[in-house]
Order: structure tokens, then sequence, then C-alpha cells
């Protein structure tokens, strides 16, 4: 029973420290390019996390898979308790050092780290290492380059394609009948306007006043540009619960401390208190720090990370949201000329670390709770 306890509390811990430093990746991009304010970006945030998380239950069966450490380690000692806490204490300790200090890390990376820090010293040379680079490292490694060649292909072409169709920031999107001078005379003496038929203009505002009478319904092109940048964060913020809420209920039910509906549930809850009361550091990170950008900009990085981040689920790989976010956001940075290299060197630093770092800290706890579970 105490063991038990023990995996729950951690599996909690490392789900606070995961919402504390990922829930607001999703709609960094909203808060950084002054389409939301804060609050309104991290309530956001919460509400369509929380629904990916839960949605969890019905497609994550392959990542839980991954995250038992299967192939890694051997069976047995993927399903003793001082491996389950000390793995899930190592990475919570690393995720929530750097939530404290604002640096957006990767509570993928940390468990990954963990695993291979306390199956190290638990078994010297002995663990997976095939099952290491395919299933662990090469996705972790691979996504946030391809998400960074993905903005930077995406950005020019959407935002020419934006241009051509006139949706700028001055313009408007509007239905109504259009204004059409006609003669009054079989001369040609004379003129007047008639209406013609329903059509879909898009111009200056101004413009479309003049051309368009009797108009029925109509969109600033701006307001439309942001409402769909709000469904783009939405979209990455469900993808982000949907994907990493797999990676820490994995463990916890190893140990069969939950049966998978109620761990689903808990972690969700926790992750979204974690984001709501500890987000604000790496918001600011995340948001303001990396690059300036644009509504049109934000959208475009948050259509590639949803993207990315989605397939990766569907197929069970055990990519980082933090990594193909920020990498996102470092091709949008490197398109624009506006990304600001010695914040990306810090977060590029601290991807390195954050390996190591869990693996030190699970190893240590792991030997300290073998060591007392022996005497």
């Amino acid at each position: 029973m105490l063991w038990i306890l023990v995996i729950l509390g951690a599996t909690l811990f490392v789900a606070y420290a995961n919402g504390a430093n990922d829930n607001f990746k999703g709609v960094a991009t909203l808060f950084g390019s002054g389409t939301a304010d804060y609050r309104k970006a991290l309530w956001w945030a919460t509400v369509t996390t929380l629904a990916g998380s839960l949605a969890a239950f019905f497609f994550a069966t392959k990542l839980i898979s991954i995250f038992q450490g299967k192939g890694l380690v051997p069976a047995l000692l993927a399903e003793s308790q001082p491996f389950v806490a000390a793995v899930i204490l190592g990475a919570a300790f690393t995720v929530f050092l750097a939530a404290k200090i604002g640096i957006p890390i990767s509570t993928t990376h940390s468990l990954t780290g963990a695993m291979v820090g306390s199956g190290f010293v638990a078994l010297g040379m002995g663990i997976g290492f095939d099952t290491l680079l395919k299933s662990f490292l090469l996705p972790l490694l691979v996504s946030p380059l391809i998400a960074v060649a993905v903005a930077l292909v995406a950005y020019p072409v959407l935002s020419h394609g934006l241009r051509l169709a006139g949706l700028t920031k001055e313009n408007c999107i509007c239905i109504g009948k259009e204004m059409v001078p006609v003669n009054i005379t079989p001369e040609g003496y004379g003129m007047a306007q008639a209406l013609t038929g329903l059509r879909v203009l898009v111009d200056e505002q101004t413009v479309c006043a003049q051309r368009l009478g009797g108009t029925i319904g109509g969109v600033n092109a701006q307001s439309a540009i942001d409402a769909v940048h709000f469904l783009s964060a939405g979209t990455l913020s469900f993808a982000r619960g949907l994907n990493d809420t797999p990676k820490i209920v994995a463990l916890g039910l190893v140990a069969s401390a939950l049966d998978l509906g109620w761990a689903i549930t808990l972690v969700a809850m926790v992750m979204a208190l974690g984001g709501l009361l500890s987000a604000r550091r790496v918001a600011e990170t995340v948001s303001k720090r990396i690059t300036a950008m644009e509504p049109d900009q934000g959208f475009i990085a948050n259509l590639v990370t949803s993207f990315l981040v989605i397939f990766a689920s569907k197929w069970g790989l055990p990519v980082s949201t933090t990594q193909v976010s920020c990498g996102a956001l470092f091709g949008i940075g490197i398109a624009n000329g506006q990304a600001r290299w010695s914040v990306i060197r810090t977060i590029l630093l601290a991807w390195v670390l954050t390996l190591p770092i869990a693996g030190v800290a699970a190893g240590l706890i792991y030997e300290i709770l073998s060591r007392l579970t022996m005497g």
C-alpha cells in the first residue's frame, strides 16, 4: 500500500510539473502575437489540453506500452516499484526545476533520461540500446528538425497565399448584393444603380461599403485570421494532451497503482492545475523571447506543430511536443529574420542537459530506494 501511494504521488507530481512546463506552449503564439492576453490564452490552453488528455483514453495504448519501458529494460525491472518511483520522481524533478526557471524542456525527454538512468544503475550496460535509439532518441532528435524545416517551407507559401487571397489586416470579407451602374433609357442617357445577386468580396472596408448595397454579412479579415489562430492553438493543445498524458500514466499503470480510466482522469486534472498555477515563466519564454511574431506567423507555427504531433500520436511515436512547437517557432524566427539566437541557444543547451540531469536524478533515487527496500 505504501508503494502505491508513493507512486501515485510521484505520478501526480510529474503531471503537475508537465502542466507547468508544457500547457502554455500550445497557445504561446496567441500571447506572443498579441492575439490574446495571458489569462485568455491560459484558459483556452487549459480547456483544450484537458479535452485532449481525456481523449487519450481511446487512442493511447501504443504510447502507454512504449513508456512502460518495454524493450529498454527487462519486464521484471520495469515492473519493480523502486524503478517506477525513481523514473517518475527523476523526471518530475527535472521538469519542475525547468518550469521554475522558465526554460521549456521536454517531459518526454525527461522520462526517457530517467528510465535510462535508473536502468543503468540497475543493469549497467544491459539496457536495450537498440530500443533506446529506435523508439526514443530518433523521434526526439528528428522531430524538432522536421518542425524547423516544415515551418521554413510553410511560412512563405502560406503567407503568399494569404496575400493573394487579399486576407490582410486592412481588408474584410463581405457578403452582399453588388451595386452596378445601369442605363435608365434605351438611348443611354442617365445612369442608375441596381443590385446584383449575392457576391463574396474581399477588399478594403471602404471599397466593400461602396460596392455592396444591402450587405447582409461581413467580417474583418484580421478577425477571421484570429479565429483560425485560436482554433489552431486549441488543436495544438488538444494534441499535446493526447500525446503527453499516456507517457505520464504509463509507469503508474505498471505498478498497478491505478486503472486506466482513473489514471488518465487524475493526471489530466493535475496537469490542468499545474498549468493554471505555475506556467507563467515558461509562457514568457516561449511567447516573447524566441522571436517576435505576427498573428499569421503564429497561426502557421501552430499548424505545423499540430500536424506533426497528431501524426506522431497516430503512429505511437514519442515525439516531444515541446521540441516540435519550439522547432516551429525557431523556423518562423529564421524565416522572418527575428530569431533571438541567444535564447534559442539557451533552450538547445537545456535540451541537451535534460536527459543526463533526469538520468542522474533518477539513478540516485533508484539507488536510495533499492537500498531501503533491501534493508
